[in-house]
């Protein structure tokens, strides 16, 4: 069992949840993705603890609880999960360490046995899957990979190869979507897409349960989209000028979420369509660092996230900003 009465971040954010917000233990469950005993635990901790009192305190502001409430009510986000800034700035395309390890424990609450989990590509994902936290439970979930990528630079990140690697970490297993991540032509991907090796996959989108995927930007310095060859520096340039602000799952979107400038583009991406993707009850996007800020807000007005997982300077970033 999994110890989640020991979570004080979590504790915080039940106690806000039914007593600042009055939302009931029933959907305090659905929300937060734990059993209802559970839900009744922690608000006695809460209680034994001194949260709650006549007002819920934020028992640790280094957990920054009140402003992931701000940032939940802000932009109707099933949740938001907060960490301090990294602690390397020499290296500002890495991923803070704590995000890494704040995604994994996210994901060892909320997953379940039988659960399909759809992953998604890029650097930020990898940081994830390979992050110093302890996975404890096993679960027997399915790894699927939203989105084709072989044969093209840095296999490591592909999502093939981080399905992979999250199934090792969880203990679960996976299935491979053999496919270019990009096609020359709409209608080849339209025709590959019909083969039954790669159908079996695809099949599977439509079933997730989760998906986890990192959140890419279109400046030329940290794109990880221009870095692997997808695009040159002509085409992001093009994308900018179209207003472009980022990425997810290798498709473009503007500050206000719509993809449209970028058509031509996104549809020649071998992977889930984005109107199927908002259909998945879960979509965790995984983020940090001021650069990312646009990109982040682009992203959670196109519908693409029901949870945030970032740092401080992201997450101060989005409350300076109109949604």
């Amino acid at each position: 069992m999994r110890k989640l009465v020991d979570d004080v971040r979590l504790i915080f954010k039940c106690c806000s949840l039914y007593y600042q917000d009055g939302i009931g233990q029933k959907e305090i469950c659905e929300l937060l993705g734990i059993s209802r005993p559970t839900v009744s635990r922690m608000l006695n901790a809460g209680k034994e603890l001194g949260i709650v009192k006549i007002e819920i305190h934020n028992p640790d502001n280094l957990m920054y609880g009140q402003l992931e409430r701000e940032l939940e009510k802000k932009f109707g986000l099933q949740e938001v999960i907060i960490v301090p800034s990294s602690e390397l700035p020499e290296n500002k395309n890495a991923l803070n360490p704590e995000i890494g390890r704040a995604a994994l424990k996210f994901m060892t609450r909320i997953l379940r046995d039988k659960d399909y989990v759809g992953v998604s590509m890029g650097s930020t994902l990898q940081s994830v899957a390979r992050a110093d936290f302890f996975i404890e439970n096993k679960v027997a979930c399915t790894f699927v990979p939203v989105m084709g990528g072989v044969g093209e630079s840095r296999p490591d990140i592909h999502s093939n190869y981080l399905a992979q690697e999250f199934a090792d970490r969880f203990g679960g297993k996976c299935v491979q979507l053999f496919a270019p991540a990009l096609f020359s032509k709409r209608k080849l991907l339209e025709e590959f897409s019909k083969e039954q090796t790669i159908t079996r996959v695809t099949n599977l989108f439509s079933k997730l349960d989760v998906l986890v995927m990192g959140i890419g930007v279109s400046d030329a310095a940290h794109s990880t989209v221009l870095h692997t060859g997808y695009v040159d520096h002509d085409t992001l340039e093009n994308f900018n000028d179209h207003g472009a602000v980022g990425d997810i799952i290798l498709r473009y979107f503007c500050i206000d979420g719509s993809t449209k400038p970028f058509d031509e583009f996104n549809n020649r991406v071998a992977g889930i369509r984005l109107t199927d993707l908002r259909k998945i009850p879960c979509r965790v996007g995984v983020a940090g660092g001021e650069y990312k800020i646009r990109a982040v807000l682009g992203a959670i007005n196109g519908g693409y996230l029901t949870v945030l997982i970032t740092d401080i300077d992201c997450a101060e970033g989005l409350l300076r900003l109109k949604k």
